[in-house]
Formats: C-alpha cells, sequence, structure tokens
C-alpha cells in the first residue's frame, strides 16, 4: 500500500504532514536516491528507500504511550552528563516514537508519546489550546494580589501575551499549600516560570493530565499504552481522524 511522501514522514516520527513540504523544499529527503517534487510523491514503504539527511526512515507501527516521568531524567532522546533520558525508561523504543510536548528535567507526571507526528504536532500547537493540568506544591500561600494576577492573567518576562489559567484552586498539599492550574499552552517552563513572576516558591511540580489523558495511579518510571477511546479522544480533540490500525 502506497503513502503520500507526507504521511510517510509523518508515520515515521520525521516531521508532522504540514512540515513534510520544508523537509522536501530544503532538499533533505530522498525517494531511492532522488530528490521528490514534492510531498504528495507516493512512497511504498515495502520497497522504497526514504532517507532524511542521508538516514534511511521507516515506518513505526502506530503506538501511544502514557508515561510517568519521574524528577531526574531529560525528555530529550540523548541523555545528559547527570541525567538519563525518559526513553530509557521504555525499554527500546522505536525511533519514530515522540514526545508530546516536554517536562523539565526536575518536573514530573504524564508525557504522552505517539509514532503519529500529525497528532504531536496538533496537540502541542496553541492553535488547538489542548488544556495541561498540574499540581503545584508551593511555598507559602497566596494573597489576595497573587489571586486577583492569576485571574487577570500574568505576563512573563519577554512574553508578548499572558499566561492565563483555564482554571486554578488552592489546597492543602503534602506539608503546605498546593496550586492546580490548567493551562491551554505548552510554553517552555511555563508553569515555574509563572510562579516566579508571582513570587511564589516550588516545591513539586506535577503533570496530572494532557487532554483527555489523565495521570492517575500510574507509578513514577512507568509506561502505558493508551486504550482505543483514550486514542479517539486525543484525535477528536484535535480534530484528526482516527486511524484504523491499532485498535
Amino acid at each position: 500500500m502506497t503513502l503520500r511522501l507526507s504521511r510517510f514522514l509523518a508515520r515515521a516520527g520525521a516531521s508532522s504532514r504540514r512540515g513534510a513540504g520544508d523537509l522536501v523544499a530544503a532538499g533533505r529527503v530522498r525517494i531511492n536516491g532522488k530528490p521528490p517534487v514534492g510531498p504528495g510523491d507516493p512512497v511504498d514503504p515495502a520497497s522504497d528507500v526514504v532517507t532524511l539527511d542521508g538516514r534511511r526512515l521507516e515506518v513505526a507501527d502506530p503506538l501511544w504511550l502514557a508515561l510517568h516521568k519521574p524528577p531526574g531524567y531529560v525528555t530529550s532522546r540523548a541523555p545528559t552528563e547527570r541525567h538519563a533520558t525518559v526513553y530509557s525508561l521504555m525499554g527500546h523504543p522505536p525511533k519514530a516514537l515522540v514526545s508530546v510536548g516536554r517536562l523539565d528535567v526536575m518536573s514530573e507526571g504524564l508525557l504522552l508519546f505517539t509514532t503519529d507526528g500529525d497528532l504531536a504536532a496538533r496537540l502541542m500547537h496553541p492553535k488547538w489550546a489542548v488544556p495541561r493540568g498540574y499540581r503545584v506544591l508551593i511555598t507559602g500561600e497566596l494573597d489576595a494580589e497573587q489571586r486577583r494576577r492569576l485571574d487577570r492573567g500574568v505576563m512573563l518576562p519577554d512574553e508578548d501575551r499572558p499566561v492565563k489559567p483555564l482554571r486554578w484552586h488552592l489546597g492543602a498539599g503534602e506539608g503546605g499549600a498546593a496550586l492546580e492550574l490548567d493551562l491551554a499552552e505548552g510554553r517552555s517552563r511555563v508553569v515555574r516560570r509563572l510562579c516566579a513572576e508571582l513570587g511564589i516558591g516550588v516545591r513539586r511540580l506535577v503533570r496530572l493530565s494532557y487532554g483527555p489523558i489523565l495521570l492517575r495511579d500510574l507509578a513514577p518510571g512507568r509506561s502505558r499504552a493508551l486504550s482505543l477511546s483514550e486514542r479517539t479522544a486525543l484525535y477528536s480533540a484535535v480534530k484528526l481522524p482516527v486511524p484504523p490500525t491499532g485498535g
């Protein structure tokens, strides 16, 4: 069965379908050693050799995973001198498996992974405003002005728009107060930067949800495959058809 080159690149985890055109235009893609005409060129995964920057790409079996990231791991594929990568927690995942957004090294909680580049791109794109839920153990309490700023939205340094939680709630946590909030965006270290701008100290930061997917009781360091109903909810959230495979 042939695929459009854009779809092949997305399923190989090389790009989203929209980003495939950029890779082709940059001359980075070859089909059987020749540059394609465009992202609509047909590809037979069984017989054609597609390379990106000289590296052969292969279509992976569809995969959708949830991982409970412990603190002390980086979300990138390559480990650092001090920290292992979250991919090491999943055995030997296919190269096409990509993370949906990131969590900084000391943050923990829900990370989603998929071999579907289109799905990952939409889940991360601000246009789709997919909510992310967090629980932050903080030092001290929130005064009236900090509460008002959370309600209005908080401008971060060097940003042109405020961070405004979809909802927030202050409750009790382990050894202090816990701030729970939902954000419809994923700017780099946005929760920690929000707290810093408010003058709130962060003792622990856990992501509890990403769109319709919940962390629930998944143990730290463990991963699980998403159910068909969870996958259907994810694709519905970003107006994509649910793939017929992997049901």
